[in-house]
C-alpha cells in the first residue's frame, strides 16, 4: 500500500509541475503592461525608427564636422585625383580603409581628404576627414581612414573630396 501512495504522490507532483509549466508558457505570451501583440510590434517599430533617426543624426554631425574642416583648410586646390583607396576592412567594430596620397608636384604638400563610408544599399553611413601632411614632391604617403562608429554589414568607401596646399 505504501508503494501505491508514493506513486499517487509522484503523479500529483508531475501533474502540478505540468500545470505550472503551462501557466508559465501562457504568461510568457502576455505582458504585464497590457500590451497586445500589435502594441509590442508598434513599440519595436518605434525603436527601429528611433535607431535610424540616431544614425541619421550621427551622419549629419560627421558631415557638418567635415565641412568645417574643409572651410578651415586655406588656399586648397582640388586634389581628388591624387587620392586612392584600398579595400575596406570592416571587422564589426570600426571600418578602416587604406588611403594613398600621390603628390604630383615637385614641392612638399599637405592634403585634406574626405572619405565617405556607405552601406550595401549605397546609403551614406559615415564620413571622416583626415589630414595627410608633408607629402614629399613626386612621392606618395599612406594613411588610414577610420569610421567614427561601428558599421554593420557590407561597407564601401570612396573619396568625396580632397584638397592640396
Amino acid at each position: 500500500m505504501a508503494n501505491v501512495r508514493r506513486g499517487a504522490r509522484g503523479v500529483r507532483a508531475v501533474g502540478a509541475a505540468l500545470c505550472a509549466a503551462a501557466l508559465t508558457v501562457a504568461a510568457a505570451g502576455c505582458s504585464d503592461d497590457g500590451d497586445s501583440p500589435s502594441g509590442a510590434a508598434s513599440k519595436a517599430a518605434s525603436a527601429a525608427s528611433s535607431a535610424a533617426s540616431k544614425a541619421s543624426d550621427v551622419v549629419a554631425s560627421a558631415t557638418a564636422e567635415a565641412q568645417k574642416k574643409f572651410d578651415d583648410f586655406k588656399d586648397g586646390v582640388d586634389a581628388k585625383g591624387d587620392v586612392k583607396l584600398g579595400d575596406v576592412d570592416n571587422d564589426g567594430k570600426r571600418a578602416t580603409v587604406p588611403v594613398t596620397v600621390g603628390n604630383s608636384t615637385t614641392d612638399t604638400k599637405s592634403y585634406i581628404v574626405e572619405v565617405d563610408f556607405k552601406n550595401g544599399d549605397g546609403k551614406l553611413v559615415d564620413t571622416v576627414v583626415l589630414n595627410v601632411n608633408d607629402v614629399p614632391g613626386d612621392a606618395t604617403k599612406d594613411a588610414t581612414a577610420r569610421s567614427t562608429h561601428s558599421l554593420d554589414g557590407d561597407v564601401t568607401a570612396d573619396v568625396s573630396r580632397a584638397l592640396r596646399h
